[in-house]
């Protein structure tokens, strides 16, 4: 238990674990255990992963600790370092192996949705935002770091890219730690309940494409793609493959950070009217220079690091990041805020509804619908589960998806943010 210190008739809480290095340990063996239990053949563990994601654990967990006051959040460096080294380095991992060319060959259907997908989020925000605003009108006008529209922009990063892009848009917005707790958990809870419906959906997609008419013949083709594909790529990593994707992320994170230095004192000197645009963050240039040296790595050799596990190492920097997140986070927050999961529950039918409807009026497959939602909600980590719910080899085709959306996740988010502003101001 933390020790409880009285000084001056108010009461404080020492954390148990106050050494940055040691909550970082107990950080990293959470995060395994997170996964090796995820994994188990143990019925017990796969009837408790059915109901409860990993990804939440990897945010909850940690969050106990700060709950509980066994470490101090708040005041913790692992935070900082983590989306200022990690997250960088993460992006760049995760958008080497986007293959354009690859995606558009999925046929115009596959993308029309994956965009579809992406509009859905845009619009989605904002206008959920406006509706319970017309009964609730004390979300509008506030502009603190706790301020709804801030913390949308993060549910924004992560329903087009991932975690990644979320934790990017905090920084940029300036999402205060109360609302981004809040706003993951929402991100969380509605997100998941979306994939069970699709997972539900893809249980009966024969019948389903039936009923529309479409035309599923391009799902065969798209199989025997992506065998040759994981055929062609995949390799036992060596050090040295190990040592070079290190290089690159950690690389590319380093000239990230120097041209972040260079560009935001151009920008604050002569174009002061572009701090409401975020030029004027460092933190918004470091991002948008690792993605698009990211994206133009992957039109050279360097994308066949994805073969030697590039984004599984990125992933690893992700969910370390995660529970840096995580430990920053309020629980208590979840029964505060309950308006907040109304704006994201009517955010996601938004979403959910054009999906469908896009999907209808194209007469494309469903599994083109499921994955191109999931790919822009879910990202990398559970597009893969709704794929795979239609056959397993379709898995990466996903990935693929969901990967794009990682370079566009960041870009998007911030126009979605820009509106949601407005729509704060007005």
């Amino acid at each position: 238990m933390s020790t409880q210190i009285i000084t001056d008739q108010v009461l404080v809480h020492t954390p148990l674990f106050t050494n940055d290095a040691s909550v970082m340990g107990i950080l990293a063996i959470l995060l395994g255990l997170v996964f090796y239990t995820a994994n188990s053949q143990a019925s017990f563990w796969r009837k408790f992963y059915m109901f409860v994601p990993s990804v939440l654990l990897c945010y909850f967990l940690p969050s106990l600790l700060n709950t509980f006051g066994l470490i101090d959040g708040e005041n913790s460096q692992l935070y900082y370092v983590a989306s200022r080294y990690l997250l960088p380095a993460c992006l760049v991992l995760l958008t080497i192996s986007v293959d354009l060319k690859a995606i558009a060959k999925l046929g115009s259907k596959a993308i029309i949705l994956f965009f579809t997908g992406t509009v859905g989020i845009v619009i989605g925000g904002p206008i959920a935002l406006l509706l319970v605003a017309s009964f609730f009108p004390e979300l509008l006008g506030v502009d603190g770091p706790n301020a709804v529209w801030r913390g949308m922009t993060t549910v924004a990063g992560s329903w087009i890219g991932g975690s990644a892009n979320q934790v990017a848009m905090k920084e940029i917005y300036g999402a205060g730690d109360q609302m981004f707790s809040a706003m993951v958990t929402v991100d969380i809870i509605v997100a998941n309940l979306w994939m069970a419906v699709l997972l539900i959906m893809a249980a009966n997609a024969k019948s389903i494409d039936a009923r529309t008419g479409a035309d599923t013949s391009a799902i065969d083709e798209l199989k025997a793609k992506v065998k040759r594909f994981q055929a062609e790529h995949s390799r036992v990593p060596t050090l040295t493959d190990i040592m070079l994707i290190v290089a690159v992320g950690l690389g590319v994170t380093g000239f990230a950070h120097m041209f972040a230095d260079s560009i935001v004192p151009y920008f604050v000197e002569n174009f002061p009217g572009t701090e409401k645009f975020s030029f004027h963050s460092k933190f918004f240039w470091m991002i948008v220079f690792a993605s698009s040296v990211g994206v133009g790595l992957s039109f050279t050799k360097v994308r066949q690091l994805e073969g030697a596990g590039a984004s599984k190492i990125g992933s690893a920097f992700l969910y370390i990041l995660i529970a840096t997140i995580g430990m920053k986070m309020d629980i208590t927050m979840i029964a505060d805020q309950p308006l907040f999961f109304v704006i994201g529950a009517i955010w996601m039918l938004i979403h959910a509804a054009l999906m469908l409807a896009v999907a209808k009026l194209i007469k494309a497959p469903l599994f083109y619908m499921a994955v191109g939602s999931q790919a822009n909600v879910g990202g990398a980590a559970s597009a893969p589960i709704v794929a795979s719910a239609f056959h397993p080899s379709l898995a990466p085709v996903a990935v693929m998806l969901a990967v794009f959306g990682y370079t566009v996740g960041t870009y998007m988010a911030w126009f979605c943010g820009q509106i949601l502003q407005v729509i704060n101001q007005t």
